[in-house]
């Protein structure tokens, strides 16, 4: 018995001495710490920390900071710089620990150096084995990178997390989180994000990716997403989600330019990289295989769009990335980004090649660079399964980039824990539950909605929500002093109608204005989300200038009440529009719409033509439209706010093909006619040069027409600076049947000002505009012609015209700008080089606006 007690007691021990072994072995070690130079104490970029016995690694940041994480059974990790001693230092398996590392010279390597002079040599292209190795991965980029297989397909993993970082125990400890303390998420007070965060976001994706090189074809099908879901009524989700994920985009080393947030940075390994970057070789890395080239670099002008940090290089002849790490400097020219980095790690294919296995990317935002809180995110990626040539039937990469399965956001538990290729820490699994119970604080709901008043305009009162704030007063000369209050109806009305309404009443014409709308969605889904489907019909009386267009704001909105010159020609309209909406998930749109509306002339504005010898006053010009337009906007991304739908601008290509009908004689319209409009806008990336903003239009008016159904070029007579109308032009200066016009706005980015030393500081952005509107009015339309056409209008005091043609040239007028003032402001010197003897118009002006761009 004694022998059988020893043996059970003895069997029981191994085993759990196995139990306890395999837990340490899967448990997660994780080290980080702060790497500094033993005798000056100063923090150390770019030392190489790995594990001893792996292949996993990592650098320290700008900072010295480093962050080393795996799921091995490592006891030590190595630490290696160029000029310091190598050191080992001992660490515990399965365990997260804070290791801070002192690294001294080695003094034999520093006397080997021989010291010819004591001025700096300067460094040079030329001769540089460290440039000479970059031209030489340049070389090899294009065989590899994914686009050299004729095939490829993979899994992929995406996780998002999004904090407020940097929080104080003084904004942990405020009375409305006393219950909620365990919504706090605590780390190493070095690393990025700072000691306290609180987790407002995080969003899973698993996905198979196929990829097939002629005909050329890029699909993601979507298994599973997995999101925070905030109430509706105070943030689209859907937005939100768009918006993080363009921040946080895919990062391509072997792409010319990198898109970082809402700027693109040169590539180190761009085809002219060399001319913008330093490179050196520090280090070789000999126990690796194939061995490795560690290639630092850094700008050669620290305000740069560039980055920072280092390429680990295979010397196999293939010259691959088998790691990068990228940082950017303190000092660049990129608003709000406090600190990023972002590690690359490849893994190689049987041929011998490397594809991208994983990718860290780091970012905290905030207003102050150096202190208070902010906001920190994460977007982890891992790639898995890697298949390369072999090619799937021909449906499989048919249709659009990206489709979900279905129930892809339906997956439980039980599928995430099994279908991840990487285990979610316990303060990760947590989020989603945590948010849902920080949105059940009363204080906090009420915070969001005092916020969705001051940033979206909307106070909302749950089923209808009241505003826009900005147009409850404005004043104009016609109107006087108007007064507006207004609404609409929200999801928790109805997920099907949608109402809006408003009224007005102006203090001077004594007349009341309204508008009424009702939408009914085809889809059950939001009239603001992709892909709309709805149709509506609304009604409204209300004024209008002619031939001004606002950008995203409402044109009775206050600060544009403030407008320079003469501005009393106004219009009373009546607009009665049904319009039916389909969007598709490819991003093709078509719009289908009835208008039948009437123009009456308000203020100093008439309507007049003559018959026989007399002048004849007309009241109301009514037209009857049917319209077609015709949509295409690939791989187009936007964020809804409550008011508009904000399309977020990317390189691609937006195309508008719109056709208006006028029919006579129906529902009382006047005139036949036909109107057809086509437009391109596009935005260029010219690498360091910066981004033009462009846009192409035209325009040809079929039929015989009054001038108030002709284009009524946009003007701006605001003080704020509009990219699409013309910003020394006056209101109705310039009607035409036909016309062409090209806007470029183009953005250096601080290109020049970056080399100057004393804007170098202020971190200013130079803008350059140009807007050129070629037309004019065909003889059947010039009232000249015909006294029957409502004739041009003219000033009653000065007897001048106040409407022109543009048959003796084009309209052209141009602007530069100094963006980045204070981070938010533009302001334009604008100059009008054309037309300049028209009465009442400016040579030079200047307009500001307000932007918020990284």
């Amino acid at each position: 018995m004694k022998r059988l007690f020893t043996s059970i007691i003895y069997k029981s021990t191994l085993v759990l001495l196995i139990i306890f072994a395999s837990v340490q072995a899967y448990a997660q070690t994780t080290v980080h710490g702060v790497v500094t130079d033993a005798k000056t104490k100063e923090t150390l970029p770019y030392v190489t920390v790995t594990f001893v016995g792996g292949k996993q690694g990592a650098s320290s940041d700008n900072n010295g900071r480093y962050h080393l994480a795996s799921n091995g059974n490592y006891t030590q990790i190595q630490i290696t710089y160029v000029g310091y001693k190598t050191m080992l230092k001992t660490i515990e398996p399965g365990k997260e620990q804070t290791i801070n590392i002192a690294l001294t010279e080695d003094r034999q390597l520093l006397n080997e150096v021989v010291v010819k002079a004591g001025k700096k040599q300067k460094y040079r292209n030329k001769n540089n084995p460290a440039v000479e190795l970059i031209r030489q991965v340049i070389a090899h980029k294009e065989k590899n990178r994914l686009e050299s297989y004729d095939y490829a397909e993979y899994r992929q993993y995406e996780l998002l997390n999004f904090y407020l970082s940097n929080l104080s125990e003084k904004f942990k400890n405020k009375g409305i989180f006393k219950k909620y303390q365990f919504l706090f998420r605590e780390q190493d007070s070095t690393a990025i994000g700072g000691k306290i965060l609180l987790p407002i976001y995080m969003e899973e994706k698993l996905s198979q990716n196929y990829y097939r090189k002629s005909p050329y074809a890029k699909k993601q099908v979507v298994e599973a997403n997995k999101q925070v879901k905030y109430d509706e009524s105070f943030i689209d989700n859907q937005g939100l989600s768009s918006y993080f994920n363009r921040l946080y985009q895919n990062i391509d080393i072997y792409d010319n330019n990198i898109q970082l947030v809402t700027n693109q940075l040169l590539s180190p390994i761009a085809d002219h990289s060399p001319d913008f970057y330093k490179f050196f070789i520090t280090d070789t890395l000999k126990d690796q295989s194939p061995q490795l080239i560690e290639l630092s670099f850094t700008p050669r002008n620290n305000t740069d769009l560039l980055f920072a940090g280092k390429l680990y290089v295979t010397m196999d002849g293939n010259f691959a990335v088998e790691k990068a790490v990228l940082t950017v400097n303190k000092h660049i020219n990129l608003n709000f980004v406090r600190q990023m980095q972002t590690i690359l790690s490849f893994e190689k294919n049987g041929d011998g090649k490397y594809h991208l296995s994983q990718s860290d990317l780091k970012m905290e935002f905030a207003l102050n660079k150096s202190k208070g809180g902010g906001m920190f995110g994460e977007r982890k990626v891992i790639i898995d399964s890697f298949l390369m040539n072999s090619p799937r039937p021909k449906q499989t990469y048919d249709g659009p980039e990206q489709v979900f399965a279905v129930n892809a956001e339906n997956k439980d538990n039980h599928y995430w824990d099994a279908n991840r290729p990487d285990t979610l820490a316990p303060e990760k699994a947590g989020i989603y539950k945590n948010i849902d119970s920080l949105q059940t604080i009363a204080s906090v709901k009420r915070t969001m909605d005092w916020v969705t008043l001051g940033l979206a305009g909307y106070k909302n009162f749950g089923a209808f929500e009241t505003g826009p704030a900005s147009t409850f007063y404005s004043f104009n000369p016609v109107e006087g002093f108007r007064v507006r209050l207004g609404g609409r109806s929200t999801p928790e009305l109805s997920k099907r109608y949608y109402f809006e309404t408003y009224g007005a009443y102006g203090t001077k014409d004594e007349q009341f204005k309204y508008f009424l709308s009702s939408t009914y969605s085809l889809n059950n889904k939001s009239i603001y989300s992709f892909p709309q489907n709805y149709i509506r019909a609304s009604f409204q009386h209300d004024t209008k200038i002619p031939g001004q267009e606002l950008q995203f704001v409402q044109e009775d909105n206050f600060l544009l009440s403030f407008k320079r010159g003469e501005n009393d020609m106004w219009l009373y309209n009546d607009i009665f529009r049904l319009d039916y909406v389909h969007e598709y998930d490819n991003h093709f749109s078509y719009q289908v719409g009835f208008k039948n509306w009437g123009q009456s002339p308000a203020g100093a504005l008439y309507f007049q033509n003559v018959v026989g010898n007399n002048v004849n006053n007309i009241n109301t010009v009514k037209t009857t439209e049917l319209s077609l337009e015709l949509r295409y906007a690939p791989h187009e991304t936007f964020y809804q706010g409550k008011i508009y739908r904000v399309p977020i601008v990317d390189r691609y290509p937006i195309f508008t093909l719109r056709y208006n009908q006028g029919v006579k004689n129906f529902f009382g319209g006047q005139y036949n006619y036909q109107n057809l409009t086509g437009n391109i806008t596009k935005r260029f990336y010219l690498s360091q040069l910066g981004y033009s903003d462009v846009i192409v239009e035209g325009n040809y008016i079929f039929g015989k027409v009054p001038f108030p159904l002709m284009d009524i070029h946009h003007a701006n007579q605001t003080y704020s600076l509009q990219l699409d109308s013309y910003n020394l032009m006056n209101f109705q200066e310039f009607v035409s049947d036909h016309y062409a016009s090209i806007n470029i706005d183009h953005n250096f980015n601080g290109f020049f000002f970056n080399k100057i030393p004393l804007l170098k500081k202020l971190k200013l952005r130079e803008i350059i505009d140009f807007k050129g509107l070629w037309g004019g009015v065909r003889s059947e339309n010039n009232p000249a012609n015909d006294p029957l056409l409502l004739r041009y209008p003219i000033n009653s005091t000065t007897g001048l015209p106040v409407t022109y043609t543009l048959n003796n040239g084009p309209y052209i007028e141009g602007s530069f700008g100094i963006g980045n003032i204070f981070r938010l402001i533009r302001v334009d010197l604008v100059r009008r080089f054309t037309y300049l003897d028209n009465p009442g118009v400016s040579k030079w002006g200047v307009r500001a606006r307000v932007k918020f761009d990284f």
